[in-house]
């Protein structure tokens, strides 16, 4: 409907996520910087792979998993704006976040040092799939396919289902003009481990996973409300400068702190 034009309007994609035990623990939010499709691509049965590949996930267009030279990407890959991001992340990252007892039991099984922290607020990367994958070998590959298609500049951290999805969507939007892709944030909490304790099976981890039961589930929701909001509220309060001006493009003043521009 050309009568919409969201060329001012900022974007931000909150919601759960698995995520990487190395990286994150439960309930912790995380501001997305890469955005990898895990769904686009070839699949053959790990059953059925030859013996020195590692996953059975082909790139598009290529013969083997990992191929050389990477093909330029046609809604593989996602990167959004750094300097927002790290914008966002620098207003929320000393905010306290829920904790409970059944997370700090669960945490307890996992031997990661990141998994083991208290919730907290962090910077990654986003494996965006339709499919619920889980276990250890799935992880592996899901940190070897950021890396390919980022050139290895991207850290899996968690994984999602929609995002892939809405910045395809948003990107064919900013081809008529009509809005601004460097306005875009995605905030993910963590609600599960994307991989079962040491002592339980994948197939195992994975029965427990059901939706609502996870093990940081409403923590994970408030998460997102809690990190999320300081920076809607800012943006709206500033809205006389942030309209026609990203938040780090000048000094602004927050309450008695100065937020620096980004370098």
């Amino acid at each position: 409907d050309t009568r919409f034009d969201l060329t001012h309007a900022y974007w931000l994609v909150a919601g759960i996520a698995g995520g990487d035990p190395a990286d994150v623990s439960l309930g912790s939010a995380v501001w997305v910087h890469w955005i990898v499709d895990g769904d686009l691509a070839y699949e053959i049965d790990a059953r059925e792979i030859p013996d020195d590949w590692p996953t059975g996930y082909v790139p598009l267009r290529k013969s083997m998993p990992y191929e050389q030279p990477v093909t330029p990407p046609d809604g593989q890959v996602y990167e959004l704006n750094r300097s927002l991001v790290e914008w966002a992340y620098g207003l929320t990252k000393n905010t306290a976040l829920a904790d409970t007892e059944v997370m700090r039991e669960r945490r307890s099984h996992y031997s990661q040092a990141a998994a083991q922290r208290a919730p907290f607020v962090t910077k990654g990367d986003d494996i965006s799939a339709s499919t619920f994958w889980h276990g250890k070998f799935m992880d592996k590959w899901a940190n070897s396919w950021m890396r390919y298609y980022t050139a290895d500049k991207g850290n899996f951290t968690v994984s999602a289902m929609e995002d892939a999805g809405i910045l395809q969507s948003l990107t064919f939007l900013s081809h008529t003009g009509k809005i601004d892709l460097k306005r875009v944030l995605v905030l993910r909490a963590v609600s599960n481990y994307d991989q079962p304790p040491a002592g339980l099976s994948a197939a195992e981890s994975i029965a427990e996973q059901k939706v609502g039961k996870y093990g940081a589930f409403l923590p994970a929701l408030e998460a997102c409300y809690t990190i999320g909001r300081p920076v809607v509220d800012t943006i709206v309060t500033h809205w006389d400068k942030y309209r026609d001006r990203l938040p780090y493009e000048e000094n602004l003043i927050r309450g008695d702190a100065e937020i620096p521009a980004s370098k």
